[in-house]
Order: C-alpha cells, then sequence, then structure tokens
C-alpha cells in the first residue's frame, strides 16, 4: 500500500491494480485532494497514511481522512454524526454506517467555495476528540468476543470498518471468531480477519471495487 501522501496523489491508495495506472480514481480528483490537504493541515491536524489513504489526527486519534471514488472526492470524518452540520453537507458513506460521515465533491471549486465552511466542520471535529466523546454504537448484532473489542482499541478505524459492513457479513464473522474456545485461537482468526474488515470484504468473498 502506499506509504506517503505524496505517493497517493501521484499513485493511488495501490490497494487494487488500477494503482498507479491512468484509470485510477486519483487521476481524476488529483485538484480536489490537493486542495482538500491544504485546508487540513491548515487546521493544524498532523498528516498521517493508513490503510492506503490520507488520514488525519489529533493527539494520535483519527479524526477524518480523504480519498478519490469513481464520481467524486471526499473528506470524511470518523466520528460524523457528533457534529452539528447546520449546513447539511454530511452524509453516511452507507445504509449500516454509524459514526462517520462524509462530505462529497464533484468539482473542485466547491472546495474552494466552502473553504471556511469546511474549516468551521474540521475544527469542531478536532474538538470533539480532544473532548474525548464517544459515539454510541448499536448493539444489536453481538455479542462481540472480549479479544474483537481489544482489537477495536488497537486499530483506528476498525471499529467503524466492521459496523459498516452488513448485518449478515457481521454476525459471519463473529460466528467465525466465536467457534473456538482458545482464546489464542480467537485472536489469531480476528488478526488474519483485519485487512478483510478494513477493506470492506466479507469473511469468504473477495473485495469488489467500482
Amino acid at each position: 500500500m502506499t506509504k506517503t501522501v505524496d505517493q497517493y496523489l501521484l499513485d493511488g491508495c495501490m490497494r487494487c491494480k488500477l494503482g498507479g495506472t491512468p484509470a485510477c480514481k486519483v487521476n481524476d480528483w488529483r485538484e480536489g485532494l490537493i486542495a482538500l490537504r491544504k485546508i487540513v493541515l491548515e487546521c493544524g491536524l498532523v498528516e498521517e497514511v493508513k490503510w492506503g489513504v490520507p488520514c488525519y489526527t489529533v493527539d494520535g486519534k483519527n479524526v477524518l481522512v480523504i480519498s478519490a471514488f469513481k464520481s467524486f472526492c471526499s473528506i470524511s470524518f470518523f466520528k460524523g454524526t457528533l457534529l452539528k452540520d447546520d449546513a447539511g453537507l454530511l452524509q453516511a458513506a452507507g445504509e449500516n454506517t454509524q459514526a462517520a460521515r462524509l462530505i462529497k465533491f464533484t468539482a473542485t471549486n466547491q472546495i474552494f467555495e466552502q473553504e471556511n465552511l469546511l474549516k468551521s466542520y474540521i475544527l469542531e471535529a478536532v474538538r470533539i476528540e480532544q473532548a474525548g466523546l464517544k459515539v454510541e454504537f448499536r448493539k444489536d448484532i453481538g455479542p462481540f468476543p472480549d479479544e474483537l473489542l481489544q482489537k477495536f482499541d488497537e486499530y483506528p478505524g476498525l471499529e467503524e470498518a466492521f459496523r459498516a459492513l452488513t448485518p449478515g457479513r457481521q454476525r459471519e464473522y463473529l460466528l467465525f471468531f466465536s467457534q473456538t474456545q482458545k482464546v489464542a485461537t480467537r485472536i489469531g482468526r480476528i488478526e488474519k480477519c483485519i485487512a478483510k474488515i478494513l477493506n470492506g470484504e466479507g469473511l469468504n468473498e473477495q473485495y469488489k471495487r467500482k
């Protein structure tokens, strides 16, 4: 996967065969991503790369990511449901997404026109993280093995990625993890599935990119 933001802006996340080719989605949204990067950095966040995409943190905690999709580029807040969203810009990435919310851009000029508004969202997201506020997730799928809850704490974004899966995929993972009574085996199974969960894959399927 991509290791630096500059590399991401040139080649994409490199998690699929389109990375580094003219077909990579980053090529269509490079100007917008650069504009978003500048705005975020001006808000004082720390720039990192996680899961192959630019991730921005405060005090070591994830606040947002910027990324390119087929028909838009976006800024996505990990705890977006806690933002006020008076301007009505935030959208859920999918029907099962509980915490994260994103703002989509279909033209770079939209980013420039909303720069001050975007900064207000970003700074509020920083305040939320620094205040230690938590999203109350639904607990209607469980029970969750203690070992999985521990991995949620160890791997930033894993819990949100897991809860963004369809209920059927979540249950499939939970059944697989809980089928063994040995703690070490449960931990091993969870660790082997982390990459698949972060990629949005079910237990027995290949990740399909649109």
